[in-house]
């Protein structure tokens, strides 16, 4: 608030290539625009049939956070002469949704930047880009 151009952007990273392309896609607008990089890795809560795995899916679940961390820590050495963008990784567990509106509302984000959905049953109950479209309460930008 009170500020000329966004301070914070979300972008919302689960390893699908077109959640790279947007997180690619919101550090450009980071970089250009000297803002903030907030991405982001909800950790899924999985149903009630793997639920019997327990810790197992919790384990699996942070080591796929901790190579997310470390892809954009390789990705960042690697353009670290050319350009910088100020930036911090959060994962947290939960529905993507609602972590990642969480996680805008904390941040007071300026814009929330997501890959679009690859998995076919979101045209029937919704992706979560259009969930967060709908929400109505940052600019939203879905990156196919």
């Amino acid at each position: 608030m009170g500020t000329d151009g966004p301070g914070v952007i979300l972008a919302g990273l689960d390893g699908s290539d077109s959640s790279w392309r947007a997180t690619a896609y919101a550090a450009g607008l980071a970089r250009r625009q000297g803002a903030v990089l907030a991405v982001a890795y909800i950790q899924p809560i999985l149903g009630a049939a793997t639920a019997l795995a327990g810790a197992a899916v919790e384990e699996t679940t942070q080591e796929i956070a901790e190579e997310l961390l470390a892809a954009l820590r390789e990705a960042e050495r690697r353009v670290r002469e050319v350009w910088k963008v100020e930036w911090r990784f959060l994962t947290m567990r939960g529905d993507p949704y609602t972590g990642l509106a969480k996680l805008a509302d904390e941040l007071r984000a300026d814009a929330v930047v997501v890959g679009v959905s690859e998995q076919a049953g979101h045209k029937v109950i919704g992706s979560v880009a259009v969930r967060l479209v709908k929400a109505g309460r940052w600019p939203v930008t879905v990156v196919p």
